[in-house]
């Protein structure tokens, strides 16, 4: 038995070492064999005969089994260094990442307005009433809620609509002077090829002693803002309706697709609204019991920039995991 042991300790590989299993092992292996031999032995020797055929079996299966698990080891490790990749190494096949579009234009919102200054403030999506409109001018019945389609929970609990609950918090738990953008997800009740249930909105507030903001002071950093956002465009503000600010305007530029020169997309205008502003109504102060201020505030939705920015056609596409979309981005 002994060259069976040595051969089993000689193996080299797991193929060679299941051979030596079935030579030794099998129905007509060595063990088979002299097993039968023992049936033409004198009775009296049977008994030790199949004692030490059977310790033998016990340890050549010790044997063969840690030989065996010593290999597949070697093997396993062999297979994963042949296989090891060198993160280090330069490949000029990989492809590197991008940040989503919509991502990218929030950053870049966020990366102008705190270079002025303005602190950057996020809050819950869960709102209340009272944050959500009634704090902003827009009481209970206000006809200017229908604007708004609402996600509505039990106990007048919301998602909010809008990132000026924000703006309320803050000011309900810090004196003025106020300089901030809110940045975060919005969701209302749409979807076309212009609107979705979730969609990001950047909104900014300045608050200062009463008579130091203007309308003036307003105008001047969104035209700043929106040159930087969009290039070299024409900037016009219309007055327009909200109710939390009074006066209101909508902001247009030059249409980026026809440089102002009319086509499908601005409906031959040659403009494009990109926001809403105004100076705040004294009855949003009021609501959060500031006195002798003033202040301006503005909105914008940060997928429509992306969409005018990237020329994207169709609001809806932006979360629909396209990679022929979006791997235009990277």
């Amino acid at each position: 038995m002994k060259e069976w042991y040595d051969k089993i300790n000689q193996a080299v590989d797991v193929e060679t070492l299941e051979e030596i299993r079935i030579a030794v092992f099998g129905k007509k292996g060595i063990l088979a064999a002299e097993f039968v031999k023992m049936k033409s032995a004198p009775n009296e020797q049977k008994s030790q005969i199949a004692k030490d055929l059977n310790t033998h079996k016990s340890a050549l299966m010790n044997e063969f089994t840690a030989k065996k698990i010593t290999l597949q080891t070697q093997a396993l490790q062999e297979a994963m260094k042949a296989e090891a990749i060198d993160v280090s190494m330069f490949s000029t096949s990989s492809q590197a990442g991008a940040l989503h579009p919509v991502m990218e234009t929030m950053d870049r919102i966020v990366e102008y307005f705190s270079s002025m200054n303005f602190s950057v403030k996020t809050g819950q999506m869960v709102e209340d009433d009272f944050n959500n409109f009634e704090a902003l001018n827009l009481p209970k019945y206000h006809p200017a809620r229908d604007m708004q389609d609402t996600f509505y929970f039990k106990d007048e609990m919301m998602l909010r609509t809008h990132t000026s609950p924000v703006q309320i918090r803050t000011m309900m738990s810090h004196k003025p002077p106020i300089r901030m953008i809110a940045p975060g997800a919005v969701f209302r009740r749409d979807y076309d090829i212009t609107h979705t249930p979730m969609f990001h909105q950047v909104e900014g507030l300045l608050v200062d002693k009463e008579g130091s903001v203007s309308f003036a002071n307003l105008k001047y950093i969104l035209e700043d803002f929106l040159r930087y956002m969009f290039g070299d465009v024409k900037v016009r503000f219309r007055p327009s309706f909200f109710p939390f600010t009074e006066p209101s305007a909508e902001a247009d530029i030059s249409c980026v697709f026809c440089k102002g020169n009319g086509c499908r997309v601005c409906s031959h205008t040659g403009w494009l609204e990109v926001l809403g502003c105004g100076i705040v109504d004294p009855n949003v102060f009021e609501a959060v019991k500031y006195e002798n201020v003033s202040g301006y505030a503005f909105g914008l939705g940060v997928e429509r920039f992306a969409m005018l920015i990237h020329q994207i056609g169709d609001l809806r596409s932006l979360f629909e995991g396209d990679m022929k979309l979006l791997e235009q981005f990277q």
